[in-house]
């Protein structure tokens, strides 16, 4: 038998899953790291992008997108506090095109500094959540 890990991911919105696994994909602030059972511990920022959780033991992984946050890594235990998230599967493609169409037009008619943080913030965004849709997409 695999060794695996505990991993809960929670959102403002309240809690989305608690389970096992044998490796977690998370989008770093710094990249995308995996981590196994036994892994260093580690704290790090999450940005935009998607959350895989992989059960092992040939089950399908489970997705999930996150608009930011925090992981905390112990040896037994992941504990993801993500700003905003939700289950890829359940990503409104259109909603998302929206958002990204909207951002890039805030972008080309910026008329303050606060509104570009914003525009660029939105549209990381929704490119990210496009990215998990298109990904989960390619994986049926």
């Amino acid at each position: 038998m695999a060794m695996t890990i505990h991993v809960d991911i929670v959102s403002a919105e309240g809690h989305m899953y608690s389970g096992q696994g044998e490796m977690v994909y998370a989008p770093a602030i710094m990249g995308e790291i995996g981590i196994a059972p036994r892994h260093a511990p580690l704290v790090t920022q999450l940005k935009p992008g998607e959350l895989r959780v992989d059960p092992g033991g040939g089950k399908e992984q489970e997705h999930f997108y996150v608009s930011g946050g925090m992981i905390e890594v112990q040896p037994f235990k992941v504990t993801v506090l993500a700003d905003t998230g939700v289950r890829a599967a359940d990503l409104d493609e259109a909603a998302a095109q929206e958002a990204k169409r909207r951002a890039e037009d805030a972008l080309a008619n910026q008329k303050a500094d606060i509104d570009l943080a914003k525009a660029q913030v939105e549209l990381a965004e929704a490119v990210a959540q496009l990215r998990a849709i298109e990904r989960l997409r390619k994986m049926r």
